[in-house]
């Protein structure tokens, strides 16, 4: 009896396939280790299940920065997280990795990141209006569709692993150490990424990423919390003013159980709900994008709502019920890890 036909990808399916071995291959990758001594802790800032954060000034330029101490975990993986970090460095809204050091006694090493003056979200996400959440959700989707086109799964989207300088309107996605390299048809492994966060595939491609951006309680603020319903049942008296045919219809395409029907990053940046902030990015200049990536048109968003295109072999996206996941957005929301990495 044959097993399971293996999942692929329908966007950048071959992209480590096209690379040399060394961009992917990081069990074989040889570390370049910065000066511990540059670095001064001030202050903790958190801890997760596989490492310390803490705020730290770099002495020889006196600048803040922000140093996440690993615990001792497999090699491998820490190599892995920091080959991925490499390899993406400079990529847009990419938190930027900019030393590694080891501790020479305890051999523990630690990674430094770029600073963010962030705000909690369970304070942030209160205060946004409509055009910020627009704003901030295309801004990481510039984010994930830059490490989808260079072979890399995020594997943990979700509000704590997105860092908001809501002063400068700047994002960053951040905690890259569940990510991994893309290969058509590997089997990954299940047990990553939050358990309220986790798409309903499991895993199998790039797409895990946008059911993760989903369920982001960003929209628990817009729809509320609710039994199964339609979409449109969601939609009340106090919230209607953050609510959109487009809003809906974007929630609709991204939260598809089957992830062959659901929108790529891509894809998803080219949908009607990001028109005003795509409009408004050209008219600043700034909608081109770091990394090779091609500016989203806002002609193509003005085809209407229930045209989005698919630059797929598959052709036009598969209809869906409107209907929600159990309680989808009214999931619980883990007790966030109270740090930068």
């Amino acid at each position: 009896m044959s097993g399971p036909v293996p999942s692929r990808a329908r966007v950048y399916t071959d992209v480590n396939t096209h690379r040399p071995r060394e961009y992917w291959d990081y069990e074989s990758h040889v570390v370049e280790w910065g000066n511990q001594d540059d670095y001064q802790l001030v202050r903790k800032l958190g801890r997760g299940k596989y490492s310390e954060v803490f705020e730290a000034i770099n002495i020889t330029n006196n600048e803040k920065v922000v140093v996440k101490i690993l615990k001792p975990v497999k090699k491998k993986k820490i190599k892995r997280e920091i080959k991925i970090l490499e390899n993406l460095r400079g990529g847009p809204n990419i938190i930027t990795l900019a030393d590694i050091v080891k501790d020479p006694v305890s051999r523990t090493p630690a990674l430094v990141f770029e600073h963010v003056n962030n705000t909690d979200f369970k304070q942030l996400y209160q205060t946004l209006t409509d055009y910020d959440i627009r704003f901030y959700m295309y801004e990481i989707l510039k984010a994930l569709d830059y490490c989808h086109s260079m072979g890399i799964m995020h594997r943990d989207v979700k509000p704590h692993n997105v860092m908001i300088d809501h002063e400068h309107r700047k994002l960053r996605l951040i905690d890259w150490g569940l990510a991994e390299f893309y290969h058509p048809g590997q089997e990954y492994n299940v047990r990553v990424a939050s358990r309220y966060f986790k798409g309903p595939e499991l895993l199998v491609d790039y797409q895990i990423d946008k059911y993760n951006i989903e369920l982001d309680p960003r929209f628990n603020d817009i729809l509320g919390r609710h039994s199964r319903k339609r979409w449109e049942r969601f939609v009340h008296s106090e919230n209607q003013h953050l609510v959109s045919p487009e809003a809906l219809d974007f929630l609709d395409k991204l939260l598809r159980y089957d992830h062959q029907s659901r929108l790529t990053a891509r894809e998803a940046m080219e949908h009607p709900y990001f028109y005003t902030v795509v409009k408004d990015q050209a008219r600043m200049g700034s909608s081109s994008m770091p990394g090779g990536s091609t500016p989203v048109s806002s002609a193509n968003m003005m085809s209407g709502i229930s045209s989005v295109p698919t630059p797929s072999p598959l052709g036009p996206l598969a209809g869906s019920p409107v209907i929600a996941a159990a309680n989808p957005l009214g999931m619980p929301v883990p007790a966030a890890a109270g740090a930068q990495q």
